[in-house]
């Protein structure tokens, strides 16, 4: 059976650019557009049996009607190929409200002829799904709406109860699974092991966690995953793959380096062939940092870290320069910006550096502190945002020694 697996959309992401007089619609928009256009034009061309998307259609639960117009589009063109299409529900695209609808619901609503909205744990079979596979489908999960449908009160950690329960449905299903077919599992979720790119805006322990043994279970084919946009198989050379294609556009500049891909896999008994499509007119992120060391030919300097013309052409650039105080004057911003013309947008963060100085109470010394006093007196003079987690760390650290 043939498979294309993407995921990660974000179709309205516009943090960037201009509009697009013709169409209205942001220039950045259009590029997400154009990455989900090859996606499905590779799904029709080749036809493929079945297309999983695997959670996050938008960068928000609450789409601008022309957002989801655009994103219609492009999925009811697989309905009219007549491709079986799942439609996995990401954390971007879930209310936090209970009872509230999601942001692809119109495509359950409205019944799509050959397109399922996976919106809560479940598992197709070979006759729901009309195909000779079954998928085990876990959408993203919400701790709130997961407590909400507990018969009993939640433990202290709501989060590993959740991590159990979706892992003992898993495995109740692969049991009930029938063993002569392929069994695909589809997640929005983080998969212990995973690499993050620059997509995790949430506190580490606030995510849950699937464990790597149960996305490794050979008694899967293809594991299908969407949430983390670093493109990675977490069972290279080993059966099953388990893959993250990662998003389809460059978010912002956390992702300045990563290639951009979807999935086509073919899908048999524990003999799964997968090959990785890379999307082709990425817009470039070009990164750049530059500590000055000294007050002379700073525009130079500056100038010189910028790439040559052809590469900023289109591209989105940015440059980030740290420096003391009172250099700020000597830098020509005027002329970075005109040699930065061609770029697709341009941004110039000045980080200009004042000397700390800790000043201590009148009736204490240095040397009548203590290592973990001094640390204390260290984190409030830097304003740094974790200095209560450092001290926490540097406390644990001490102690131990």
């Amino acid at each position: 059976m043939k498979l294309l697996h993407f995921a990660d959309a974000h179709i309205d992401m516009a943090n960037y650019g201009r509009h697009d007089p013709e169409t209205g619609l942001p220039l950045r928009v259009l590029d997400f557009l154009k990455s989900l256009d090859a996606i499905v034009d590779a799904a029709i061309a080749e036809q493929v049996d079945l297309v999983i998307f695997a959670g996050d259609a938008y960068k928000d639960r609450s789409p601008a009607p022309t957002f989801q117009r655009e994103w219609g589009r492009r999925i009811i063109r697989l309905s009219k190929a007549g491709i079986r299409t799942l439609l996995l529900v990401g954390n971007h695209d879930l209310s936090p409200a209970l009872g509230r609808a999601h942001a692809i619901q119109e495509f359950d609503t409205l019944e799509i002829p050959h397109v399922t909205v996976l919106a809560k744990p479940q598992f197709l079979s070979a006759a729901d799904l009309g195909l000779p596979a079954q998928v085990i489908a876990i959408p993203w999960v919400s701790r709130s709406g997961l407590i909400a449908s507990m018969d009993e009160s939640p433990s202290d950690d709501p989060l590993t109860e959740i991590e159990s329960r979706i892992t003992q449905l898993v495995q109740d299903w692969l049991e009930k699974a029938d063993p002569s077919l392929p069994v695909i599992l589809t997640a929005h979720a983080s998969v212990e092991g995973a690499k993050y790119g620059s997509e995790r805006t949430i506190m580490l322990g606030a995510d849950m966690v699937l464990p790597g043994s149960l996305v490794r279970d050979p008694r899967l084919d293809y594991v299908a995953l969407g949430h983390i946009h670093k493109p990675q198989d977490l069972n290279e050379d080993a059966h099953p793959p388990v893959i993250y294609p990662g998003s389809i556009e460059r978010v912002d500049f956390g992702e300045a380096g990563d290639e951009k891909f979807f999935i086509i896999a073919d899908v048999q008994k524990q003999k799964t062939k997968v090959e990785w499509r890379r999307l082709t007119g990425i817009r470039p992120f070009i990164d750049r940092y530059v500590a000055l060391q000294s007050p002379d030919e700073v525009t130079a300097v500056l100038r010189s870290a910028l790439p040559a013309e052809d590469e900023l052409k289109d591209a989105i650039v940015r440059l980030t320069v740290q420096y003391p105080r009172e250099w700020d004057t000597l830098i020509d911003e005027s002329a970075l910006r005109q040699q930065a013309a061609g770029a697709f947008e341009f941004h110039l963060i000045k980080r200009p550096q004042i000397e700390a100085r800790i000043r201590l109470p009148a009736d204490r010394t240095v040397s009548s502190l203590s290592p973990l006093e001094l640390l204390e007196q260290y984190w409030g003079a830097s304003h740094t945002d974790d200095g209560a987690e450092l001290q926490k760390l540097a406390k644990e650290i001490i102690e131990e020694e």
